[in-house]
């Protein structure tokens, strides 16, 4: 197989970070390089349907554990802000995922490169979210430990029915500073890993230059953006179930095949899709129809064959 070919359509695929780190698992080199495999096997399924294919991951374990030891190192290592714990983890899981890539390719002697971005997103430093941290990052505390942990670093700490968590902000991406390199890179054939973690947050300073900030973005968000900026056929979402449902775990559930635009939209507006779990995914593909984007697919790493069939999953047609 060549190494370019500029006819192929352009896949941007999105997974979590979880997919590195299964439960029950300690997040080590071992466990994250098994995984990373795994899932790699998998998206050979779009190499070999000759896509060109643009990888985007979260990175919310990681970065949580990142943060872990940050805080608890700073007496004796000097602390390193969110935004350069978010370009750490794009990195070292980025690597995982090339080394899986590559490897995936050399057993199937396919002649295509595989490169990782450090991508930088910008995002609106009037943004609400930086007044109202809602997004948890790292492991779950008890209540005692949390705010411990708030009172001694100055954390926002919050509660769900699985415990407390650091709460840090999630301000809406705006444009992929990289997006270029990014579409002439999978434009030539190659294999591109970019906005891991939803990319590093950065605003435009007073000397109109790039800062970094202390945030996190949402992946599916920054990647149904990306999707846009490199002009991809297919917005492809990952996660641990199929397929989306309507009224999910309860005896009315409803498992969605073809969702229009318009479906779509009034999915959204009548609450089908909690923030916390199906919601951003859902917000990302109608938010890439709504820019032109044609097709968009949710479902599970191990269904990817059979959804991009039309077998599984669920698949969101914008305007025809």
């Amino acid at each position: 197989m060549t190494s370019a070919n500029a006819s192929r359509p352009t896949v941007v695929v999105a997974m979590g970070g979880h997919a590195f780190m299964l439960a029950g698992e300690t997040g080590s080199y071992a466990e994250t390089m098994r995984n990373a495999r795994a899932i790699c096997k998998e998206l050979m399924t779009l190499v070999e349907r000759d896509y060109s294919v643009v990888i985007t991951h979260g990175n919310g374990p990681q970065v949580g554990r990142r943060l872990d030891q940050t805080e608890h190192a700073r007496a004796e290592v000097p602390p390193m802000p969110l935004d350069v714990l978010v370009a750490e983890t794009e990195g070292s899981l980025g690597y995982f995922l090339q080394t899986s890539l590559l490897n995936e390719l050399r057993a199937r002697d396919i002649r295509r490169y595989v490169v990782t971005m450090v991508t930088q997103v910008l995002v609106d430093p009037g943004d609400p979210a930086f007044a109202n941290p809602q997004k948890p990052v790292g492991p779950f505390l008890s209540q005692e430990k949390a705010e411990e942990q708030r009172d001694r670093f100055g954390w926002t700490i919050g509660t769900d029915k699985r415990g407390w968590r650091r709460l840090v902000p999630s301000p809406k991406p705006l444009k992929v500073i990289q997006r270029k390199m990014v579409r002439e890179a999978a434009g030539a054939g190659h294999i591109v890993v970019a906005a891991g973690g939803g990319g590093i947050p950065v605003t435009l300073g007073e000397a109109n230059d790039y800062v970094g900030v202390e945030a996190v973005i949402d992946k599916d968000l920054t990647s149904s953006v990306l999707a846009t900026d490199v002009g991809a056929d297919l917005l492809v979402i990952l996660t641990a179930v199929d397929a989306v449902s309507l009224d999910w775990g309860t005896p009315n559930e409803q498992r969605l095949g073809a969702v229009t635009l318009a479906e779509c939209e009034r999915y959204i507006q009548g609450g089908h899709f909690p923030p916390g779990s199906m919601g951003p995914k859902v917000e990302a593909i109608f938010g890439f129809l709504q820019r032109g984007g044609r097709r968009g697919l949710i479902t599970s790493p191990a269904a990817l064959a059979d959804a991009l069939d039309g077998k599984a999953g669920t698949h969101f047609v914008g305007r025809i």
